[in-house]
């Protein structure tokens, strides 16, 4: 760092030496000092997003007349700060009760209750009453979608979710409306959500520092059908789940939790425990044939992978000229239920409408794509990682005592290949062990592709197989994903093989996940958990899995076949066109 750079200043009374256009909020962390913020935003390439509207972090500077907010204001040389001056104090006091004022008082009844930020700011500030009593906004609910809920009445006008959708996602759905007390955070022209562009990626929701957005819950639709002795309830969970779980139960971030996770489920009194891991070796099998065939007969490239529901609704909606480009797979979620309202319902010797597939997912979206027309209700009910938490909390589990167990048989056995899907990268890393195995005959003996590892929003690697060169990009978040689109539709993308998550970091940092509040580099503690899963499992590809091979060989024939293209693959839609 150039000395010239630096900047000395004095924070309540303890001098700080800082590099020039430094905020006086983050001068603040240096020291330890912590100036309260609703608005202030850490994205995740390491940006910082401060509008300054929240007014919360006002500090006074010495020969200033007026406060100023420390998120945006630059430190200079030998300014003197004071955070905990009466002064500060107060105007920070006044502007959180009027937020307040200005609020649903229905703490005890509100979704995000204990990890709301107004909720514990006003906490920290020892405010037991609201002095300031007048008219309170009123919106109506949306409840449009099947993924989220809009509740403008819990609103505080921080625009955090502003900066998500259109900065980081480029989706472009939320923005500020009208004036004054009028404002909303809304769509254009008040639409509801499901009319607009929104990809359900939940991005949004993570974000939000009250309940104005929140999942559609839908954990009683769970409790009905477990207490249904009429129907056969079966449970499915995503790669992710198990990397971020414990955090809801006070285990440090990473830590794996997969055997009380399915312990959990047990208890919570399901009647078959199962992994989406299965159904992500499968898309394996149909995935990597796919592109095996579009490389080697010339077919359309390159091939996006389609496991992510946000992406797929993102590119349907903005990206209409390419629809023959993704793979036609289904995601894991939906041949899992594919799978299991046909050939394990055979085996079960059940009825397929008695059977009530139940996923737990990381991601918001899942719940949009299930309740997609083209997916044949094959999925009943998704709930998010957090839905499932507070089941296990409402039934009285105390999770962490809990032994671990295993899942049960079939449809609960997975290869490391199927555990990584829930990383960017992850996807495709595991089509890749296959393919490379498929297309040389050969034993691939380091099934580790480290080149596609890490959490840059966009990633580029050449993979030699054999004599062939495989050149492959990832996207993690849909504004990158918006990058790596525009390059294929101007031609000039050269890759062979594309994966798109439509979350940073993937589904580890998915829209039902705990709650980060900011904490990005808490992903890669998630991801380490699940490429240590993957070291520990026997098997690493996923055409070695012994269940996948009795699927095709009792049921499916072969990877691509007629009735596996008709349960397993889907087609894409217009939807601008809707």
């Amino acid at each position: 760092m150039d000395i010239l750079s630096l900047v000395t200043l004095t924070i309540n009374g303890k001098k700080v030496q800082v590099e020039q256009g430094t905020t006086i909020l983050n001068a603040a962390k240096l020291l330890e000092i912590n100036i309260p913020t609703l608005c202030h935003m850490n994205l995740h390439d390491g940006s910082e997003h401060n509008p300054g509207s929240c007014r919360v972090c006002m500090v006074e500077v010495e020969g200033r007349r007026n406060l100023a907010p420390s998120c945006n204001t630059p430190v200079s040389e030998g300014m003197v700060v004071k955070t905990n001056s009466i002064k500060a104090i107060t105007a920070r006091r006044n502007v959180v009760e009027l937020l307040l004022s200005d609020h649903p008082q229905d703490c005890l009844l509100c979704e995000k209750s204990t990890n709301c930020e107004l909720q514990s700011l006003a906490a920290d500030m020892g405010i037991r009453e609201i002095k300031y009593k007048g008219e309170m906004s009123t919106f109506p609910k949306d409840v449009s979608s099947a993924s989220i809920v809009r509740n403008l009445d819990k609103c505080i006008l921080c625009r955090k979710c502003v900066t998500v959708c259109n900065e980081v996602q480029t989706v472009s759905v939320l923005s500020a409306v009208n004036r004054g007390f009028d404002t909303v955070i809304s769509p254009a022209f008040g639409m509801p959500m499901v009319d607009t562009n929104c990809t359900f990626c939940g991005q949004c929701v993570s974000v939000c520092p009250t309940g104005a957005l929140t999942e559609v819950n839908n954990t009683s639709k769970v409790w009905n059908a477990l207490n249904d002795d009429s129907k056969f309830v079966i449970v499915q969970t995503a790669p992710a789940v198990r990397a971020a779980l414990g955090e809801e139960f006070g285990n440090e971030c990473g830590t794996p939790v997969t055997g009380k996770m399915v312990a959990a489920l047990r208890s919570l009194g399901f009647d078959r425990v199962l992994d989406t891991d299965f159904a992500a070796d499968l898309t394996i099998m149909e995935e990597a044939t796919e592109l095996m065939d579009r490389i080697q007969n010339g077919g359309r490239l390159p091939m996006l992978t389609s496991c992510c529901p946000g992406w797929i609704n993102f590119f349907e909606r903005e990206f209409t000229d390419l629809l023959d480009v993704p793979s036609s797979c289904k995601s894991p979620q939906q041949m899992f239920g594919a799978i299991a309202k046909s050939y394990y319902a055979k085996k079960m010797n059940i009825d397929p409408k008695n059977m009530i597939v139940v996923s737990v997912m990381p991601c918001l979206a899942k719940k949009y794509e299930a309740a997609r027309e083209e997916m044949g209700n094959d999925v009943d009910i998704v709930i998010s990682t957090r839905e499932l938490a507070k089941m296990v909390k409402e039934a009285g589990i105390h999770f962490n005592s809990l032994h671990d167990e295993e899942f049960d048989s079939f449809l609960g056995e997975s290869t490391g290949a199927g555990v990584i899907f829930g990383v960017t990268g992850g996807v495709m890393e595991a089509a890749l062990r296959t393919a490379y195995e498929w297309i040389t005959n050969e034993t691939l003996d380091d099934v580790e592709f480290s080149m596609l590892r890490g959490m840059d929003g966009i990633r580029e690697a050449t993979i030699q197989i054999k004599d062939m060169q495989v050149k492959a990009a990832i996207a993690s978040g849909l504004g990158n994903a918006r990058k790596l689109l525009e390059k294929i539709r101007s031609g000039e993308a050269d890759y062979q093989i594309i994966e798109i998550m439509a979350c940073p970091g993937g589904c580890i940092d998915g829209g039902g996940q705990p709650y980060l509040h900011g904490h990005y580099e808490k992903l890669e503690k998630r991801a380490n958990a699940l490429y240590q899963e993957d070291r520990n499992k026997p098997l690493r590809k996923s055409h070695q899995n012994p269940a996948i091979i009795q699927l095709y060989d009792e049921f499916l024939d072969k990877p691509n076949s007629e009735i596996a293209h008709k349960l397993l693959h889907t087609h894409y839609t217009c939807r601008e066109c809707d």
